[in-house]
């Protein structure tokens, strides 16, 4: 498939004449996964394990069946081992309070990396100060990656937990999280692995990798805002208490006492957002009908074009990896002297759509000297014409500010 036929999936696309580059927070949906979730809401609504009756089984079936898809779309050995939740904050917070709380010692260590979203810093945070526990941190060379060395410094006999982004939301870099998991295993570590910008973008295996817990949400891979998945190795899963009490999850109910149904369903309280399993079931159809061989062929010439046409602006503080093996979708920058809100909301009035702040990644960003940035990041959708818009649009930002940024020198 060619960008300028999966373009016209995508309904927003065809309505609105923008770049839309800020799909590291949320993907635009093609027009399959909207239809299967007005399909479901049309044909098969019902409160799926509650019913007796058809609709109930129907929707059960639905909900159940995507589970196995999802299984089978990251390799993992059984659909009991992935959770349904509402985003990947939840899964890791899921993972902290169900597994952290229990398994980390005064004075053992959780490892994590400095470019870590917030989602993946604050609960172990709350984690250490809890247990009396250490939180250390790994933390990024010139290049914007984790050296051997660093990484190998931090994980050490006393680490407990690593959390781990597969690729940081803000720099784009992209972490090799097999030789890390494989490295914390020889310590007898436990691996949190965030996959929430890289699923979109590249195939993942839970199997090959060897994670003992990954998380993502579905929103970031064409599916509706709402749902996210956990994924975790069975026989830690088993021995995890559950994080939400309700209904649902229960075995029995006595006064006093209560006992908790099997995986995956101790860790489902509540109803479901079965048309966000249906949406995200969907999205899975829709990356493998494009294949991730072509989106990251797709995506790999994007990037590239869009890094040399970005350095020729030498009014830019960009902050990605030299290496273009390492660097996924996503590219954060600064006009020199120049507030990123202001250029957000210029860019916007060109209808170029990024994101400016601290993309929830303020220890990152402090870390690099930089209280925020633009950060333009893509999906198999985005064209050259989007990055030349976003080019001319900060040309005409930097004539702008030209004066006063030049006054200020």
């Amino acid at each position: 498939m060619k960008i300028e036929e999966i373009r016209k999936d995508f309904p927003i696309l065809k309505d609105k004449e923008i770049a839309y580059l800020d799909s590291g927070a949320t993907s635009q949906k093609p027009k399959y996964v909207l239809d299967k979730i007005q399909e479901y809401y049309n044909k098969s609504n019902a409160n799926p394990h509650r019913g007796a009756y058809s609709l109930s089984i129907e929707s059960t079936e639905i909900y159940e069946n995507t589970r196995k898809r999802i299984a089978k779309f990251i390799n993992a050995k059984s659909p009991e081992q992935i959770i349904f939740s509402k985003n990947a904050s939840e899964s890791l917070n899921l993972i902290a309070y169900s597994y952290g709380l229990e398994n980390v010692k005064k004075d053992e260590e959780i490892v994590i990396s400095i470019m870590e979203h917030h989602s993946n810093l604050v609960p172990w945070q709350y984690v250490a100060k809890k247990t009396g526990g250490k939180l250390k941190y790994m933390y990024i060379n010139e290049d914007y990656e984790l050296s051997k060395e660093e990484i190998e410094s931090k994980i050490t006999d006393k680490t407990k937990i690593v959390g781990i982004t597969h690729v940081s939301n803000v720099l784009g870099t992209i972490n090799n999280i097999k030789e890390i998991i494989k490295y914390a295993h020889k310590k007898g570590a436990v691996v949190v692995v965030d996959a929430s910008q890289s699923i979109p973008h590249m195939k993942i295996d839970v199997q090959e990798l060897d994670a003992d817990f990954l998380v993502f949400s579905g929103h970031k891979m064409f599916a509706p805002l709402g749902i996210g998945i956990l994924y975790g190795k069975k026989e830690i899963l088993n021995k995890m208490s559950p994080f939400i009490m309700g209904g649902d999850m229960i075995e029995y109910v006595y006064e006093q006492e209560t006992t908790f149904a099997p995986l995956p369903n101790k860790f489902e309280a509540g109803t479901q957002n079965v048309g966000g399993v249906v949406g995200l079931g969907a999205a899975m159809d829709y990356i493998e009908k494009i294949g991730y061989d072509n989106i990251e062929k797709m995506e790999k010439e994007l990037v590239s074009y869009a890094r040399q046409e970005l350095a020729k602006l030498d009014f830019l503080d960009i902050y990605m990896t030299p290496n273009e093996k390492n660097h996924s979708a996503v590219i954060s920058f600064n006009i020199k002297g120049v507030h990123p809100h202001d250029v957000a909301s210029i860019l916007d009035s060109e209808g170029v759509c990024v994101r400016s702040g601290n993309h929830c990644a303020q220890p990152l960003l402090r870390y690099m000297g930089i209280d925020s940035t633009c950060r333009a990041s893509f999906s198999v959708y985005n064209n050259k014409k989007d990055i030349d818009k976003l080019v001319e649009g900060l040309k005409k930002v930097y004539n702008m500010f030209e004066k006063y940024i030049k006054k200020g020198q």
